[in-house]
């Protein structure tokens, strides 16, 4: 107990977010205070819903990228005819292993890999959202990038380079999957939603030498760890993103996570994957992989805040407007009970194991619910 307590104080990064914001909370609300508006942000990047803080969808932000940038996807609909999106699967010349998530998703709830058809009928029946079907990018090495661009700039920044690496066990071949969860560091504080998410596998003896995946989502909330690629960052690595920022002419500030064959090739505009766009709610990961103190991160967190600040003050005062507060807080309740529920379902829900939940009036606002809520008024 008392060493699980240690690591918990010496590692900040695995701390609620609320105990990591609280103490710079207040230079948010100066800047609120400053725009005179809570809302400011949601005019940094026009064309995503809520400027890209929260509830945009994966499907209006693959539109906004240049074409081959971003996996083949197929959207689904949680009451469609499986055997339409089959057809849609085969059209597209997708085939298993696929990849599976939410169209308005966060903290990789419900990413799933899919590898068979009857895999695919469990998803489809266990999520009563909208949801993508993609080809699983399978190139070895996953990083974010942060960038942002001032709107009156051809060419921007990048501030964080950083390489994700999944949460997964070696088998040592004598214990169990429980046991390796058990006594690996970084799983200590998820051990309830591991063993619920792996449960029909637990006392199983992992063989030596194989490595076990607990999470295919690479974000630090879901397990994943960061490593710092801030060495590598260089021109030619800022004009890919130059191009790709310039191409939608409305993504200012956000975070690409993406998959590729190797940095080298990824600078050479080559072998690449955008998985996702996060905007202006997206952290900059880079205060976790680069060996910052808590301080140190804080400082980083705000220095950002600000340029998020500036960039929307700059397209507010060219005529963008920011959302309504009505409009804004109702669009924030209606997400956030969406990601709760996500949140629930993803820690029930187990490949070749499941039982359908009961479906609910409450239970879930749909994506497209979600979606029609773009109230950015004039």
């Amino acid at each position: 107990m008392i060493k699980k307590s240690f690591y918990y104080i010496t590692h900040w990064e695995i701390w609620h977010w609320f105990a990591k914001y609280i103490i710079i909370g207040p230079a948010w609300l100066w800047l609120c205070l400053r725009a005179k508006s809570l809302w400011f942000f949601t005019a940094s990047n026009p064309s995503i819903t809520f400027g890209g803080f929260i509830g945009e969808s994966k499907s209006e932000i693959y539109k906004q990228l240049p074409v081959g940038t971003y996996p083949r996807s197929v959207y689904a609909e949680p009451h469609e005819d499986l055997h339409g999106i089959a057809e849609q699967l085969e059209e597209l010349g997708l085939a298993f292993p696929l990849a599976v998530k939410p169209d308005i998703g966060m903290m990789g709830f419900m990413f799933r890999r899919i590898d068979s058809i009857e895999q695919l009928k469990q998803y489809h029946t266990a999520i009563p959202v909208r949801y993508i079907i993609q080809e699983l990018v399978t190139y070895p090495i996953e990083v974010s990038v942060f960038y942002y661009r001032f709107p009156d700039q051809q060419k921007g920044h990048i501030t964080g380079f950083v390489k994700k690496e999944f949460m997964e066990v070696q088998g040592d071949g004598k214990r169990t999957l429980k046991e390796l969860i058990s006594s690996y560091p970084r799983a200590q504080y998820r051990l309830n939603e591991l063993f619920s998410k792996h449960e029909s596998k637990l006392d199983n003896i992992v063989p030596k030498g194989e490595i076990y995946c607990l999470s295919y989502a690479l974000n630090l909330s879901r397990g994943g760890r960061l490593i710092s690629l801030a060495t590598e960052k260089d021109d030619r690595l800022l004009a890919l993103f130059d191009k790709i920022s310039l191409h939608s002419k409305t993504f200012y500030y956000g975070r690409y996570d993406i998959k590729c064959s190797s940095i080298e090739e990824l600078k050479q505009e080559r072998n690449f994957s955008i998985l996702e766009y996060n905007g202006s709610g997206a952290e900059p990961h880079h205060v976790y992989g680069n060996g910052y103190g808590f301080f140190e991160a804080c400082a980083v967190l705000v220095e950002h805040w600000n340029i998020l600040y500036k960039i929307s003050q700059h397209n507010y005062d060219r005529g963008i407007p920011r959302w309504k507060h009505s409009d804004a807080v109702a669009f924030t309740k209606m997400a956030r009970k969406h990601f709760k529920a996500l949140k629930v379902i993803d820690e029930q829900f187990e490949l070749d194991s499941y039982v359908t939940p009961m479906r609910s009036a409450d239970y879930l606002t749909s994506s497209e619910e979600i979606s029609n809520r773009v109230l950015i008024n004039n």
